[in-house]
């Protein structure tokens, strides 16, 4: 599915009801939606069911797509939205799981890393990295669910500017002040155990 007129094919053909085009798409985006529910979700049960109920609105709503965006970044901001309403309706949910790094700084061009090690070569260092990657986890989870967002859209799962403002239907200057914000919340959270809120 290299060329845009492949994907535009199989998308006006699984809108006409063409099974075999739909999975087609939807393979070619499966893994990466799939990571990404599971860093909303924690586990991998809860995450099958959140892509289970994006790729049920995705067949449902297919006829809606426009071709203003990539069809991949239209699928993973349906998960993200999915995600959310779970969460919200199970507050206990908790994010993520193995965060070996998280990146810091307040733009772009100013970007530290709160690293955890990723090699542990005794007991008592591997024991510090699992307690350090939990902290991490703790503290992600004290953000408001717009900071916790952006950082798990940017800082874990590597989308870009561009990707995330059409997720999340925003403005490229809107997702990086949120990021800058939520990166800021972050580092008070990591360093004092709390943060002040705007």
């Amino acid at each position: 599915m290299a060329e845009n007129y492949d994907e535009r094919t199989l998308i006006m053909k699984a809108i006409e009801g063409d099974e075999m085009s739909f999975e087609t798409l939807i393979l070619s985006c499966k893994g990466k939606a799939y990571n990404l529910a599971f860093r909303y979700m924690k586990n991998e049960e809860d995450a099958m069911d959140a892509l289970q109920e994006s790729f049920i609105k995705i067949y449902k709503n297919l006829s809606l797509f426009n071709f203003q965006s990539k069809f991949d970044t239209w699928v993973y901001r349906i998960v993200v939205n999915t995600c959310n309403d779970m969460l919200r309706k199970n507050r206990n949910q908790a994010l993520g799981s193995n965060i070996l790094s998280l990146y810091g700084g307040n733009s772009e061009d100013d970007e530290y890393e709160l690293e955890i090690p990723d090699k542990a070569d005794t007991p008592e260092e591997s024991y510090e990295k699992k307690e350090s990657s939990q902290y991490i986890l703790e503290c992600l989870e004290k953000l408001p669910d717009q900071h916790r967002e952006i950082i798990i859209l940017r800082d874990i799962r590597s989308f870009s500017y561009e990707e995330i403002a059409e997720i999340l239907d925003c403005s490229i200057g809107t997702v990086k002040s949120r990021i800058s914000r939520a990166r800021i919340k972050l580092r008070d959270i990591y360093v004092n155990g709390d943060y002040t809120s705007d």
